[in-house]
Formats: structure tokens, sequence, C-alpha cells
């Protein structure tokens, strides 16, 4: 039986509704997960909010089989396009490897030693303010993954308060989301506009980049200035890591697999090819590697799938929403929906309508990239960080509302940066 259009629209609309909720109630599931004797197991899964998309994009297919038919619910999967989480999904596995993790550690240990500032306060801050504008270069997924697993492991091990948590990967998502607006091939929400739109790295330089790394700038300060008695209390010792350190060769081979894949970004054939003798490295060298994050990496790619999939049936709403907005509006519209919706797939929306001005399509980017510390699932790169940290907080989980409520401030300052100036 088939049914309408309207209605299939309605109903899609209503799935991606239930995963934005889902999203919002982890913390539901995990408390059933402990009172259930026989489907804990379940309750635990539905839990996990890399499973949140991918399990409605499941439930979307099967309303779309036994609607339309199996034929065309096939063919919707298969025309997606998923370069997007499969790039994301190698790039935070290369990016957390052992010798990039250390390469990029030396590059830091070398500015705080010439700062001559409290290790611990500098070295956070050019955690939350260096790493993220690294990301216009290497790509926000992996500038996110670096700096989140050296949060984990320099700072988030240690006993600092909830506080201090929430407002770090707060300020974290807001900058990376920001941080890279610098080049036209790091961030996914340029990413999807910059060649249509022309857009060169000499444009985003002097319409994007100094108003990003401004505000990037302002949120770090503002968070060392804030919590600097926390901060100047921690001790680090970076002894232990400087003795483990892998070969230079071989740190400069990870470099090099990581730079491939960043300038195939567009080839996922070729990308996956060049993942896959980076895994054969790593097997050759063990000695120099710690686990690599696969696990961690697929439930990200998982959860990106399917927010591209119930993404895809969005545009009814979306695309009408976005062309009776002003620049004002537009801009404001943009941010907010970012909260609900991957903030590319917003800009890859407005890129479909023909006859946007200069300043609309200006408006676009600069809320989808204002928005995008906002939720886990605001900006492509968030769930790697959400992933990688979320094991480090009160109950091993974090919590949506007050993560969003912690990004408001950073946010704020976004929007001075994008808009007000």
């Amino acid at each position: 039986m088939n049914v309408d259009a309207n209605l299939m629209n309605m109903i899609s609309a209503t799935i991606f509704a239930l995963a934005v909720l889902h999203t919002f109630s982890v913390k539901f599931f995990e408390n059933l997960s402990k009172k259930s004797k026989h489907h804990s197991g379940l309750w635990h899964l539905l839990a996990e909010i890399e499973i949140v998309f991918g399990f409605w994009a499941v439930i979307l297919v099967i309303f779309l089989s036994f609607n339309v038919n199996f034929n065309y619910a096939i063919e919707y999967v298969e025309n997606k396009n998923y370069t997007e989480p499969l790039f994301i999904f190698v790039i935070m596995v290369i990016a957390a490897s052992k010798p990039i993790l250390d390469f990029c550690f030396f590059i830091l240990r070398q500015i705080v030693r010439i700062i001559p500032f409290n290790k611990s306060v500098t070295f956070f801050f050019l955690i939350l303010f260096l790493l993220p504008l690294l990301g216009s270069f290497i790509t926000e997924p992996a500038a996110m993954t670096v700096a989140a697993l050296l949060l984990k492991d320099y700072y988030y091990s240690k006993k600092v308060s909830e506080k201090f948590k929430y407002a770090a990967i707060a300020v974290l998502f807001v900058n990376i989301s920001i941080g890279g607006a610098l080049t036209p091939y790091a961030a996914p929400p340029i990413l999807m506009v910059a060649q249509k739109w022309n857009w060169d790295i000499s444009f985003m330089l002097q319409t994007f980049g100094w108003r990003a790394a401004a505000a990037v700038f302002i949120n770090a300060l503002i968070f060392v200035i804030i919590f600097y008695k926390e901060l100047k209390s921690l001790k680090l010792d970076f002894s232990n890591q400087i003795k483990e350190t892998p070969p230079f060769i071989v740190k400069i081979v990870h470099l090099l697999f990581l730079g491939a894949v960043v300038y195939f970004i567009h080839h996922p054939v070729i990308f996956l090819a060049i993942f896959i003798f980076f895994i054969g490295f790593t097997v050759a060298y063990s000695k120099y590697q710690t686990p690599l994050y696969l696990r961690q990496g697929m439930l990200v790619g998982f959860f990106l799938a399917g927010l591209v999939l119930l993404g895809g049936k969005q545009e009814w709403w979306l695309q009408p929403l976005i062309k009776v907005f002003d620049e004002n509006i537009l801009y404001y519209g943009t941010l907010l929906l970012s909260a609900i919706a991957d903030n590319a797939a917003l800009t890859y929306l407005g890129s479909l309508i023909n006859g946007l001005t200069d300043d609309l399509k200006y408006s676009i980017v600069a809320g989808a990239i204002s928005g995008g510390g906002l939720t886990v699932i605001a900006n492509a790169p968030n769930p790697a960080g959400y992933s990688i940290l979320k094991n480090k907080f009160k109950n091993n989980g974090i919590n949506l509302f007050m993560l969003f409520a912690y990004a408001v401030p950073p946010t704020f300052v976004a929007i001075i940066f994008f808009k007000l100036i």
C-alpha cells in the first residue's frame, strides 16, 4: 500500500523529531537498563547516544519499505552520500593514534616551555585556542579528536569539578565549530557550499577567518579566567609521555597518512584504501601504538550516517523556512535550527536555493557555525568529542541539557563576532 507524499513527509518528520527527543532522553533508557531483569542490554544500547540516529534511521527505512515498497527504501538508502560519516570515522581513528597525539603534544609542550606562565593554565588554553584553529587545516573532526583526548588525559582524569568539565566541553564544541572557518574545506557546513559559491581561502580568511580566530581566543580566555584557580592547582606530569614517545619517522608517516586522507576528502574509495594501508602500518609498528579508536570511530560514523538518512527527508519543511527568512532571521534561525539538525545539512539546503545574495549566503553559514556547539548533533565532529569524554562525567554520561546551558555563553561570543560586529 502506498501513502501520499504529504503523509510520508509528516511521518518522516515525526521520526526525526523522536530521534532528537531520544538524544535528550538517554538517561531514561539508562535507568531502564538498571531496572530491567531480562532486557537490560537493549535499554543500555538505546542509552548510547551514538546509536540514536542510526536506530531511528532503521525505523524510517522499515516505514518506507512497508508503506511504499522495499525497492524504494533500498534506493533511498543507496542514493545518500555517506562521504562525511566515512571521512569522520577514518580521520578520527588516525588522529587518535599515539604518534599523532604525541606529535601534537610535542608542539604544544614547546609552546608551553617558552611562555613564562603556569604550565597547566597555558596548556589548557592552547588546547581550547590553538587546536580549534588548527582544525581549519587538518579538518574539524581531527582537531576535535586530538583536543578531546588531550583534555581526557591531562584534565578530565584529574579531580576537577563537574562545572569545569561541562564548561570545557561546551567551549570545545563551540570553538571547533567556528575554528574551522579559516579555510573552505575543513568545516562540514562550509565544505557543503564553498565550491558552489566560489569561496576560496582568501575569501574565508577575510570574511570568516578573523572573526573565528577572535571568538575562539575570547572563549578560551574567558574559560581560563573563570577557572584559573582550579587550573593552576593541577600538576601536569609530562615525563612519562616524553619517555614513551614513538620514533620521529613513525610520527612523520602517520602525519602523511593524515594529510593524504584530508587531501582526498571528497574521494571515499581512495581515503578508505589509504586507511587500510594505515591499519597495516600500525600492525607492523604495533610496539609504538596504543589501541586504535575503531569502536568509537565506527559508533560516531553510524550516528552521522543515521543523521544523513533522517535529514534527507526533512527538506520539505527546512528549505521553505530558509527561503522566507531575511538576513537577520536567517542567521538566528539557522543558528537555532543547528541545535536540532546537523549544521552541514542546513547549509546544504541553503546551497540549493537559487538567487541568494552574498549577505544571505553569509547569514546561512555564519549562523550554522555559530550554533554548532549547542548540542551533540549540531556539528558533525561533536559526537567524536562526546564519545571520548562522556565516561569522565558523573554517572558516565553527559547531561545534554547541561551541555546546552554551558554552550550558550560561548555561542553568544560567536554571535558578537559573526553578527553584531
